[in-house]
């Protein structure tokens, strides 16, 4: 599966002496989630103004483009406290410069900004709702009119109006938030994107705390994670709650539909080294590739023929096709794990095709086949998905010219079959290949592998809960088209964004 996007990943740090490098750090870490542009914006008090100030430097493209001027950390993102964001969008708004977040605006109260991770489901609705009263727009993304709500409540005290703000939001989002004094930070009562807690002794001797999409962004900067932000959570990370050892203020937020968390995370999006949703995402991809062998192992071969070999796509699904081979084994079936495609990492989304621009190209400089481990072989491919099924067609297409005698695909989840609505970039209803056809048998036909199966959704959902017995439930409405939260099913992203 290459074709689905995450919209972004969030960063922020509070009480840090380096700040502005170590947002620089978890952004970098977190650069899965989000290749398209990155941002930082950090809060200082200026001498000479004599007022707390954000500076911000964002820019399209990676995080080692937009910040490769090394002074940029000592000169202009000053401060102790800060947030970052990478971030994946929509067509038609990805051309766009002020849609780069972190948004920062100065409103009565203060400045404040945000760095958001996720989709409103009633963004149309209340776009709609601050035209009629005259709001202007500076850009054409959702998360706008967070920043909105806050400032035209009607609440005294700041972390009041943020409150009064998210009630009205639904859909996903997880957010960080900044204000001169505070980092604030949210998950939607859906709790649909992850977002965790850590924790990291400084140079200083200070004890900073920091927020992150995935816990790989602690990792890489020594900081030790302390828990995830609960689905409708509002953590109020300040000062005083520094001198108390941690001990900040929490307020929640309403629940009306439930917890569903994003099941896609643990099939695809998050990294393998991460801890999402309170547990290890490669433990629950190994449950995945478990359940699919004893729902769909290698297939039998008759006596005398060479055993099948199983083979990954990477890098998603690696951990997902050990977990395969290993149950198979277990089960009696006689297979081997081996490495038949390599990825190039060095591919980026921008490559281009010199005199062609045909997706068949795109794939083949991502990956290549090794010939010496395909050749003659009966080749049984795990993927984590299939969306659209070109990326798989070309892959198969590819093994066979390798010499493999036979190929079968086996998916680690059920077939894509809804758009998502609340932070994934997924294509429309009739793009989805699994709508396309009746039965796996057209799907299999034109994939060109002689078979062809899916994770069902009791098993994905079986293998997500025992992984990790303590986690709250899942939204798989890109499986079953069951949405947990009302989305507005004729409206496009794009129209949901503008």
């Amino acid at each position: 599966m290459r074709q689905i996007k995450e919209y972004c990943g969030i960063f922020g740090i509070f009480n840090a002496s380096d700040t502005a490098r170590l947002i620089y750090y978890g952004l970098h870490a977190l650069q899965h989630r989000g290749q398209e542009s990155a941002g930082i914006v950090t809060s200082t008090f200026d001498e000479v103004k004599q007022r707390p100030v954000m500076p911000a430097h964002k820019d399209f493209g990676l995080v080692l483009d937009v910040f490769r001027d090394a002074g940029i950390f000592s000169s202009k993102l000053l401060g102790r406290s800060g947030i970052g964001h990478n971030r994946y969008s929509t067509s038609g708004s990805s051309a766009n410069p002020a849609n780069i977040q972190p948004f920062v605006v100065h409103y009565r109260d203060g400045n404040i900004a945000l760095a958001h991770n996720g989709n409103l489901s009633n963004a149309r609705e209340l776009r709609q709702s601050f035209s009629e009263r005259g709001t202007l727009f500076q850009t054409t993304s959702d998360s706008e009119l967070i920043l909105h709500l806050v400032a035209q409540s009607r609440r005294q005290k700041q972390v009041d109006q943020i409150i009064d703000a998210l009630t009205q939001l639904e859909g996903a989002f997880s957010l960080v938030m900044l204000t001169d004094d505070s980092l604030i930070a949210v998950r939607d009562p859906n709790g649909f994107r992850p977002l965790a807690l850590g924790r990291l002794q400084g140079k200083d001797g200070e004890t900073a705390y920091c927020v992150a999409s995935e816990t790989c962004a602690f990792d890489l900067i020594g900081a030790e994670y302390v828990r995830d932000i609960e689905p409708g959570e509002i953590l109020v990370i300040d000062q005083k709650g520094c001198a108390r050892g941690g001990d900040f203020k929490s307020y929640q937020l309403p629940q009306r539909f439930g917890v569903s968390q994003c099941v896609f995370e643990y099939v695809y999006f998050s990294r393998p080294d991460s801890k999402v949703f309170g547990e290890m995402v490669d433990k629950v991809r190994r449950k995945l590739g478990k359940q699919l062998a004893h729902e769909a192992p290698v297939p039998k071969v008759p006596e005398g023929e060479r055993r099948p070999i199983v083979i990954s796509v990477p890098d998603s699904s690696n951990t997902a096709a050990l977990g395969f081979t290993t149950e198979c084994q277990k089960l009696g079936f006689d297979c081997r794990y081996e490495i038949g495609l390599i990825r190039n990492h060095y591919v980026g989304r921008t490559f281009i095709s010199p005199g062609q621009d045909r997706r068949e190209i795109r794939v083949r400089s991502k990956f290549n086949t090794v010939e010496g481990v395909l050749k003659d072989r009966i080749v049984v491919v795990v993927d984590d998905s299939i969306v659209r099924g070109t990326t798989a067609r070309f892959l198969v297409n590819m093994i066979r010219e390798a010499g493999a005698k036979e190929v079968h695909f086996r998916v680690a989840s059920p077939p894509v079959v809804s758009p998502c609505f609340y932070g994934m970039d997924f294509p429309s209803f009739q793009e989805l290949l699994a709508n396309q056809h009746d039965s796996n048998h057209g799907i299999e036909q034109m994939l060109g592998v002689e078979s062809l199966a899916y994770l069902s959704v009791e098993g994905m959902m079986e293998a997500v809960r025992s992984a990790n017995d303590g986690g709250h439930g899942y939204c798989n409405a890109c499986f079953t088209a069951n949405y947990p939260v009302p989305v507005e099913m004729g409206v496009t992203k794009e129209e949901n964004e503008w």
